[in-house]
Formats: C-alpha cells, sequence, structure tokens
C-alpha cells in the first residue's frame, strides 16, 4: 500500500508535461529581403558607409554602382555581385568585400494568444521558443495554458503542421527549448480553469 502510494506520488510529481514532439528541423533561410539590414565592408575603403537596408522594391542602394537588385540573395551571393559591380565599374581591381547580415526584418515569427504583447517579432538564425520568442513578448499572460503552446511550421511546399510544446517544461529545464524558423506561428491559449 505504502509503495502504491510512493509510485503514485512520485508519478504525479513528474509535472504533467505532454512528450516533447519529433518536429522537422527549422529551415535556415537566409536570403535577403526588403527591410533586412547588414554591414558591408570593402577592404581598404574606411570612408564607404557601413550599415545598409534592403530597401522595399528588393534592391541596395551602394557607392559607386547604384540600385543593386539582392532581395532572394543569400549573403555571400550579395558579396559576389558587389564585387563583380565594383570590379566592372573600374572602382576597385581586385575588391574584398564583407557581408553580415544584422536584422533579417523580413522574416518573422508570429505569436498570438496568451502572451502580454502578442504580434509579429523579427526572426533571427537561432531564434528559441521560450528563451528568445516568448521573452520578447513580455511572456505569458496569468491566464495563459503555457503546458500547451502551439507551434505551426511549414514542413513542406503548401503543407503545415502543428505540435503541441510544453514551454513549462522547457522553462523548468525538463525539455530542450525549440529552435524557430522564419514564417512559425506560436499560439498561447487561455488555460481551463
Amino acid at each position: 500500500m505504502l509503495a502504491t502510494a510512493l509510485l503514485l506520488a512520485s508519478t504525479g510529481c513528474g509535472g504533467g508535461y505532454p512528450p516533447r514532439p519529433k518536429i522537422p528541423a527549422p529551415v535556415q533561410n537566409s536570403q535577403l529581403g526588403p527591410g533586412d539590414r547588414m554591414e558591408i565592408f570593402v577592404v581598404g575603403e574606411k570612408d564607404l558607409p557601413k550599415d545598409y537596408m534592403v530597401n522595399p522594391d528588393g534592391t541596395l542602394d551602394f557607392p559607386y554602382v547604384g540600385n543593386v537588385k539582392v532581395a532572394g540573395l543569400e549573403p555571400q551571393e550579395v558579396t559576389v555581385v558587389l564585387r563583380e559591380k565594383l570590379a566592372q565599374g573600374k572602382i576597385l581591381s581586385e575588391p574584398q568585400v564583407i557581408v553580415t547580415v544584422k536584422d533579417y526584418a523580413s522574416k518573422r515569427v508570429s505569436i498570438i494568444g496568451q502572451v502580454q504583447k502578442p504580434g509579429s517579432i523579427v526572426w533571427i538564425p537561432g531564434m528559441q521558443l521560450v528563451h528568445d520568442a516568448v521573452s520578447q513578448v513580455g511572456g505569458f499572460t496569468s491566464i495563459a495554458d503555457s503546458n500547451h503552446v502551439l507551434l505551426t511550421r511549414q514542413v513542406g511546399r503548401d503543407k503545415s503542421q502543428t505540435f503541441v510544446i510544453s514551454a513549462d517544461a522547457i522553462s523548468e529545464g525538463a525539455q530542450q527549448d525549440i529552435l524557430l524558423q522564419a514564417g512559425d506561428t506560436i499560439k498561447v491559449d487561455q488555460r481551463i480553469f
């Protein structure tokens, strides 16, 4: 009888978390889009500005070469394009260009429901569900069901899946946090009282 009571007590203290779902690894899409901010450094050209933003039409205004279409390109492709344009315009003979993305404003994660400031936030590579996304929106409300958070992710062309995540288990270290991908939607429902 005592052994049964101890077994029930120990299983009841397990937190009652839903099992961690098998979520497909996030697809890392680093293609540039309108509003993305980057730092561009041309070796030996200390007087050139370093901070740039992709224009709404997907172009970048770069000194000496004018408007360059960069939307849909990876940062390393932008490096090649700028190098070629600087060389073709005979601005520099062998330009060395370094492109570093500072902010993917065109890539977002939506967080709706029972969080302090629901809305859309800028996705950054390596962003995690609880430690980054939920904290950026001020955390959960007092009536949030943080043990059953819904994550909807694009998993293929025209196909999405929804997974149940326990933010409580993540916060308490019982499960690992979830890496997010651009376009994910996080929904936090209210607890049933």
